[in-house]
């Protein structure tokens, strides 16, 4: 509204003068007129525009683009990267926000748009400040830090409750819990989730809860506007989780909401039923799981036993084997054995041999004077026993001894004479 009564001023002004019909100006000092103009309003420098978030685009260079709406109207809005510290949430589809900025001209499309600096949420922007502050204060404490983290039980028998007596939260809870295991023993402190004394109720819940000595705690509430919501940002609710020996599962409102509880806790749920399945182990999947186990264990028993009876039957064998009666049985067989391959050695050597023998004999047979006895021939030797060859070796008047076939002739030399060369002996000597 403010823009248009100086335009209508201006071009007044210019019309008043006469100077309207004796210049034409440009578009861009028109632009430039009008940006001077905005410049030089101080309202316009520093100004707070409340209204909700619409067309919101988080751009790749870090700039966020924006409108502002209301019932009656829009206006265009650019926070740049650099005013990023002035932005503590992310901005969303019809947010309520309250802008703090400055209004400006940009000169090249001739539009006016808001320029922020700083945005906060509209009616919780307080809330949100200190939301932050206690945030950075708590986690510069290391009420954050992982190494403080205790495990949540794998299996539980009793199961802590710090909620409201009445409502969807403790209902989930109960019902999810029975029904993932009914074993488990559900121990609920009603506590004030809500106003000026849910801080204090809260805090005892834990503090009870501590007392009966539960394996698990669950501490939360349905979901709410964040002034339905604080009691669990609250310091001393942080600080009762965090003393807390029994591990806390915080589980505040629905999945987009964040509390301190959430940071502090043990484990963060993003609803009281996810809290529940997180807490309470499925007690199906764990029969199934023994079941499984059961199934292994015999597999593998029965597969160990038959490995060890062939070793057994291997270590029998081998001791059956090794064993002195086994020795000597061996021993015993191997010197039979040993035995009757001397005899056939033998027997082969001794046929060998007669074989042999019987082959000098044969030649002996062949080369024998007596065998040519019995053949008709005989012969002479002298007295001292030598055969008698050629007739130079007697002369007459020798006793000779001539042996035949049957007998020795005793017979005296009376005469010599020689073969003729015809016969083919020579002369004797």
């Amino acid at each position: 509204m403010h823009l248009q009564v100086l335009s209508t001023a201006f071009w007044r002004n210019l019309h008043d003068s006469g100077v309207m019909m004796q210049n034409v100006y440009t578009v861009a000092q028109v632009n430039s007129y009008i940006k001077n103009m905005f410049t030089q309003d101080f309202m316009m420098q520093s100004i707070a525009v409340k209204g909700e978030v619409s067309n919101c685009k988080y751009h790749s260079s870090g700039h966020i683009y924006f409108t502002l709406k209301d019932e009656k109207g829009t206006i265009s809005c650019v926070m740049f990267a650099g005013s990023r510290g002035g932005l503590l949430f992310r901005m969303a589809e019809g947010q309520q926000v309250v802008v703090n900025g400055t209004i400006d001209v940009y000169e090249r499309d001739g539009k006016y748009q808001l320029y922020a600096r700083q945005i906060r949420q509209d009616g919780a922007g307080a809330l949100y400040e200190r939301f932050e502050r206690l945030k950075e204060e708590l986690e510069e404490r290391g009420m954050f830090a992982k190494e403080y983290k205790q495990p949540i039980p794998r299996y539980i028998s009793r199961l802590g409750v710090v909620t409201a007596q009445t409502g969807a939260a403790v209902r989930d809870i109960i019902q999810i819990a029975s029904r993932r295991n009914p074993y488990v023993q559900i121990i609920l402190y009603p506590a004030i989730v809500q106003g000026d004394q849910a801080v204090g109720s809260i805090v005892n819940g834990i503090h009870a809860m501590e007392h009966y000595g539960v394996d698990t705690i669950i501490v939360g509430r349905g979901g709410g506007s964040i002034e339905d919501l604080w009691a669990f940002n609250e310091e001393a609710v942080a600080q009762a989780i965090f003393d807390c020996p029994i591990p806390v599962i915080s589980a505040v409102g629905h999945e987009t909401d964040t509390t301190i509880a959430d940071f502090v806790a043990d484990l963060r749920a993003p609803t009281p039923s996810a809290a529940a399945e997180l807490a309470v182990y499925d007690i199906d999947q764990f029969e199934e799981k023994l079941s499984e186990y059961a199934y292994t264990m015999r597999h593998l028993c029965r597969t160990c036993i038959e490995r060890d009876r062939n070793r057994l039957g291997n270590y029998q064998m081998q001791l059956k084997y090794l064993s002195p009666a086994n020795q000597i049985r061996e021993k015993r067989t191997n010197l039979m054995q040993l035995e009757e391959a001397l005899q056939n050695s033998m027997t082969r050597k001794l046929s060998d041999k007669r074989h042999r023998f019987s082959l000098y004999i044969e030649r002996m047979k062949g080369l024998s004077p007596l065998e040519k006895l019995n053949q008709g021939y005989a012969y002479a030797a002298d007295a001292q026993g030598r055969t008698v060859c050629r007739i130079g070796q007697v002369k007459t008047g020798d006793k000779l001894q001539v042996y035949v076939k049957d007998g020795i002739l005793h017979t005296e030399v009376t005469d010599r004479q020689r073969l003729d060369e015809g016969y083919g002996y020579g002369e004797s000597k």
